[in-house]
Parts: C-alpha cells; structure tokens; sequence
C-alpha cells in the first residue's frame, strides 16, 4: 500500500468500473466514482467509492483516471471528466475498443492528460483488481506502478497506444471465436436430438487438451484443409436441415478453402511461407 493514498477517479461504475473501484477503495485508495445509471436506473455505488455528481467532479484533484465504460463512450467519458482534469493527469481507458478508438482518445485528449491504453485480459466479476491487465503508451509504467501499489497485475507492452488492444482483441477471436463454435454446434446437436452427446464430447475434448494441441489444430488444418473443406461444407448442409444458423461453419469452410488454395492465391506472391 503506497504512504498517501491515490486520488482515483472511476467513470463507470457498472460490472467492471464497480469492482475494481471497490477494490480499490478498500486497497486504500481514495477513490470518487461517477455513472450516469446512478441515478436513472439506480446503480448501486461500491462501498468506500464518493459518488460525483458528475464526471468533471469525478476527476477534480485525481491522479489517476480509470475510463471504464464502453467503445462507443470513451470519447464522451474524456470530453466530461476533461474539464476537471490537472494538466497531466494520467488517463486510462480500460474500454474494450479498437486500436483506432484508443488512438482517436489519446488525440481528443491533445496533451491535457496523458493517455493509456489498458487491456483487461480476464472476466472482471471474481477477480476485481486481480484482473490481469496489459498497457501501453507513453505512461504505461506510470500506470503499472501505481495500480501495482495496491494489488493490481500490470504487464507493460512495449509500443503505442493501441498496442495493447491489439493483444486483447486478438485474444478475442480465439476465446469468442471458440465460444460461438460450442454455441452453434450445441444448437445443432439440440435440434437433432442430441445435445447431451455432444456436451460430453466437447467437454471431453477440453479436458484433453494441451499445448501440443495448438499445433494439431494449425498444422492438421493445414495438412487437410481441403478434406475438412468439404467437411464443413456438409456440416453447413446438416445445420441449414435443422434450421440452425451455419455462421461459424461457414466461416470455417471458407478458412479451409483459403488453406487449400495455392499460396500464390492466397498471399498474392507465392515466395513467402505458407502459414497462417
């Protein structure tokens, strides 16, 4: 715990904002917090968090500003709290956005706060401030510092802003990418009778799971992308007779066309490896 609290500002007080601002608190840290729902729709404000009557109020006297809202209100977050910002003041956003929308907040900001992008790179409910985080930017071991004094996991990425989304988004495609594939093949195997089946082979398969299976999934893709092609093709087929939406199959079979096609095709020059 550091020797004088940590004035932090929280915008966004919802699943996220509301843990790890409690954690905080509770940490040490003087924490004021502001969300609109508080009172449009009565969101609860975390025990030891001051609730602001606004986002300016919010950030007025704070070290540290922690944006944890939406991609869609990063921007508006930044143009309220701004006005109650000391020059200088480091900016976190924690939303889930593009690398572009972190970059279009470090320019909005134009130097009156220094700008982080931060990745929460795990579910927040259960974890609170334990949620590993990445950041980048110019003030990305001003950040990890000052969270790290009161428990949080930081690992700095060396690179601009944006580089830290990036990890995080491309870790998206895998985890939600993975999860749309259970879902999908979970509605088929419900239309078709057999949902409990499949469930156990799913989970049977995740069991057994290591990290050659990294490998196997590249390299057998690789190797037979144009059986597994006309694999997926079928397995379209069998949705579309169920009535289930083939949208990740047919992502799928297009992945393996491409695999399957000559290099020269699918990289333009036909030199370079093959890879994916």
């Amino acid at each position: 715990m550091t020797a004088v609290p940590l004035r932090i500002a929280v915008l966004g007080l919802g699943e996220a904002g509301g843990h790890i601002s409690a954690d905080l608190a509770a940490a040490g840290a003087a924490v004021s917090g502001f969300d609109p729902l508080v009172r449009t729709a009565g969101l609860r404000i975390p025990d030891g968090v001051r609730a602001a009557d606004d986002a300016a109020e919010a950030c007025r006297d704070a070290d540290l500003v922690l944006s944890v809202n939406s991609a869609a209100d990063a921007l508006d977050a930044l143009a309220q709290g701004l006005p109650g910002c000391r020059p200088g003041v480091l900016w976190a956003d924690l939303n889930t956005a593009s690398p572009r929308r972190k970059e279009q907040v470090a320019m909005a900001a134009d130097g009156a706060v220094d700008v982080v992008d931060v990745a929460l790179l795990s579910p927040v409910p259960g974890n609170g401030l334990r949620t590993p985080m990445a950041v980048s930017g110019p003030g990305a071991v001003r950040y990890a510092e000052a969270l790290g004094a009161y428990g949080a996991t930081v690992s700095v990425v060396d690179g601009p802003i944006g580089a830290a989304a990036t990890r995080k988004l491309l870790r998206s495609v895998f985890y939600k990418g993975l999860a749309a594939a259970v879902i999908e093949a979970l509605e088929g195997a419900r239309a078709a009778g057999l949902e409990e089946w499949l469930t156990a082979n799913i989970r049977e398969e995740l069991a057994r799971s290591s990290a050659a299976t990294l490998d196997r999934l590249v390299e057998g893709s690789i190797a037979h992308a144009v059986r597994r092609e006309h694999e997926m093709a079928a397995a379209a087929e069998l949705l579309d007779s169920l009535d289930v939406p083939a949208r990740v199959t047919r992502a799928s079979r297009d992945w393996l066309a491409d695999l399957a096609a000559p290099p020269v095709t699918r990289f333009g020059t036909g030199n370079g490896p093959t890879c994916l």
